[in-house]
């Protein structure tokens, strides 16, 4: 009994391998630049310290929120 499982999770893995491949064929992720990667590590930054329940200032938002994202 043991093998079959093995077996179906050995397929199963592969088929999500190969569902991930193509999946990243068609859609490949963009690398960000410089500007945006600092962007996302600040916003980051602020998710955690709003997950842990800590204050943010509201011009550190400002600064790093754009105005759609601030409106919603």
């Amino acid at each position: 009994m043991s093998e079959w499982y093995d077996n179906q999770r050995q397929n199963g893995s592969s088929l999500s391998k190969l569902l991930r491949k193509k999946i990243e064929k068609k859609n490949p992720h963009r690398t960000l630049t410089a500007e945006e990667a600092k962007r996302l590590g600040k916003l980051k930054t602020i998710s955690d310290k709003l997950k842990r329940g800590e204050n943010v200032q509201n011009r550190q938002l400002q600064t790093w929120l754009s105005e759609e994202e601030r409106t919603c």
